[in-house]
């Protein structure tokens, strides 16, 4: 219900051929342009707080400029970017970065690429990447113990600094090679530039990081790469054919804008990478051993576009999956029962819901009929039956925006209410339940603020708020902005249940089993923040979250239905990440990062409370 962050998108384009070819076959240079262009359109979704672009020309004379990059902040950065003159943009590698902040930071000095200059194209490197890295402290100790100064604490300009280190060894290797050959001048620049390994950096640069990542680079003699994390958990896609090599954050994006079936497109493995050398050889090498199968199942229910084929059939299997619980919440009187959803990204859930429901119907009208067979039904008789269906309404519209100039708390809360309005007299009143469903309950703020009020405004017999996502427990830490235990209604909901029914030594001891998690190695941490769950069931969280949400003035009965992390297993089957939903973190630094979370709840919660 509540937006969150999305994930960042990347959208890389290698011209294979010279860029008189496309001007003779398409009418215009800027084809690889135009073409990256789209592809960022694409993959708006994925970023609204900034986005940037990069290019290189190949075979420039020294002297003369060869790589540019242009940024911009703001949801039409794209348009802004685009609107500069595009001459300078003359190239035939492109590389492309929409951005959603993960770490709450702001301003250019975030937005991708990041460019680390030199006089020597290959020492040029370009960066980015859709990625969030949970160990930036240990990396930034490892840069600063080699004497190294990272001009910005972040994992994006530390990646550049550490990678760009990397980069500069491989060039001195080459140096040294060349030199050893005799080569002088210009001819140890091309020896240099004709066979630098990107590979060999990787190798030496991205066994560090611990985290979700694709990386996508350029170097300014014309190497072009994409990396995506051994633990494969965010998603990269590519296509190569013998006009160009290009690469995107989700599959569709490559379809529509290459008009390319499915199967055209591959997904790059994780700890592999694609590389691309300046002479256009194409390679997909593997950087670092494959180390878990955790592809991100948040991607497939809320994140990516709905359009995947894949991503489609899953999310309605996700929703057609609820119904029996539904059914169960509704006393399955379906005659009287509105269905609908919120907000948008929820459609495909919807229709899947609606398959199962109608299957029921239709289930249900077959046994009336046998049962009135042999009694020589009438005709108003059967037609009783067979009008029986599914009942949907758009019962809720997102109306407005929050303005943030409205700062006092009463007046914010008061607009936060409006933010959706209804469909007065979509159903009878009193005697209608009313279904919503909606892909993912994270914090509850929204459902407390407006959603509950405004479907109460129906006057239903009963709301069931579902979901087609488990309950969200735990923070993320590869990409999305899930930061804080204390921000998700389930965490509130299960300390609130330990403290009613005093059980705070579940509290106290999870605490203090976290501080001694902590001083072990990090690969031996275990997650025991998930404790604070094992006393109740799904059921019994639900009814909390119900009675910490409801508004005071909404006395409607309301029931909330989450999906099961069996459920999402079944419908999301090749997505095993779930580390949101049950706490199983696939990396190291996921670990440690929750149980420092945990640890800040509770000293925070001393520091500003001062009970417990």
């Amino acid at each position: 219900m509540e937006q969150l962050k999305h994930e960042c998108g990347v959208a890389m384009i290698r011209l294979l051929k010279p860029l008189e070819y496309y001007e003779q076959k398409y009418g215009t240079w800027k084809y690889g342009l135009n073409k990256l262009y789209l592809m960022m359109e694409k993959e708006h979704n994925r970023g609204q707080e900034g986005a940037g672009i990069a290019s290189v020309k190949l075979d420039t004379e020294p002297g003369h400029e060869y790589m540019f990059r242009e940024r911009a902040e703001g949801k039409d950065a794209i348009d802004k970017i685009f609107a500069t003159d595009v001459n300078k943009f003359r190239g035939e590698l492109y590389m492309g970065h929409l951005r959603y902040s993960t770490t709450g930071k702001s301003g250019m000095s975030y937005v991708h690429p990041f460019l680390r200059r030199n006089n020597w194209k290959a020492k040029n490197l370009c960066l980015c990447g859709n990625f969030n890295m949970t160990n930036i402290d240990e990396i930034f100790q490892k840069l600063t113990r080699q004497g190294q100064c990272p001009r910005i604490y972040s994992d994006s300009y530390i990646m550049l600094e550490h990678m760009g280190h990397r980069l500069d060894r491989e060039v001195e290797r080459n140096f040294i090679a060349a030199q050893a050959m005799e080569l002088k001048d210009t001819d140890i620049t091309r020896y240099i530039e004709d066979h630098v390994k990107m590979s060999n950096v990787l190798k030496t640069a991205m066994s560090d990081f611990d985290g979700g990542y694709v990386v996508c680079g350029m170097t300014g003699s014309g190497e072009m790469f994409s990396m995506r994390d051994p633990w494969g958990i965010r998603p990269a896609f590519y296509y190569i054919n013998d006009e160009v090599v290009v690469l995107a954050s989700e599959r569709p994006v490559l379809q529509t804008c290459f008009d390319l079936e499915c199967d055209d497109i591959k997904e790059l493995e994780p700890g592999t990478a694609l590389l691309v050398k300046r002479n256009g050889q194409c390679a997909i090498e593997r950087i670092l051993e494959q180390k878990g199968d955790s592809k991100c199942s948040f991607e497939r229910i809320y994140f990516s576009r709905g359009n995947d084929r894949d991503i489609y059939k899953e999310r309605k299997q996700l929703g057609e999956q609820l119904t029996q619980p539904v059914l169960n919440a509704i006393s399955y009187d379906t005659e009287h029962t509105v269905f609908s959803f919120i907000p948008n990204t929820a459609e495909v859930a919807f229709y899947g819901m609606l398959d199962g429901f109608k299957h029921y119907v239709n289930e249900k009208k077959v046994d009336k009929i046998q049962q009135v067979l042999g009694q020589n039904p009438t005709r108003e008789q059967l037609a009783e039956i067979l009008t029986e269906y599914v009942r949907t309404e758009k019962v809720a519209w997102k109306d407005i925006k929050l303005r943030t100039f409205i700062t006092e708390d009463q007046s914010r809360n008061d607009l936060a209410s409006h933010v959706y309005d209804i469909t007065y007299e979509s159903l009878e009143a009193g005697v209608d339940n009313l279904v919503v469903i909606d892909d993912s309950i994270v914090r509850g703020t929204t459902l407390k603020e407006s959603i509950f009020r405004i479907l109460d405004r129906l006057h239903p017999k009963k709301i069931v708020m579902v979901s087609s996502a488990p309950q969200i427990r735990y923070p993320d830490y590869y990409g999305i902005d899930m930061a804080r235990l204390e921000e998700f209604c389930a965490f509130r909901a299960a300390i609130a249940l330990l403290k009613e029914r005093n059980m705070h030594e579940v509290i106290d001891n999870t605490y203090h089993r976290c501080q001694e998690e902590l001083r072990k190695p990090k690969t031996e941490m275990h997650n025991c923040v998930r404790d604070i769950y094992k006393p109740f069931t799904v059921n019994e969280i639900n009814e909390k979250i119900v009675e910490m949400l409801r508004p005071d003035t909404v006395t409607t009965p309301i029931e909330l239905v989450f999906q099961s992390i069996e459920g999402l297993h079944e419908a999301v089957p090749d997505h095993r990440g779930d580390w949101y939903f049950t706490g199983h973190y696939p990396t190291p630094g996921g670990t440690k990062l929750c149980l420092q979370a945990f640890v800040n709840y509770i000293e925070n919660y001393y520091q500003y409370e001062n009970k417990f």
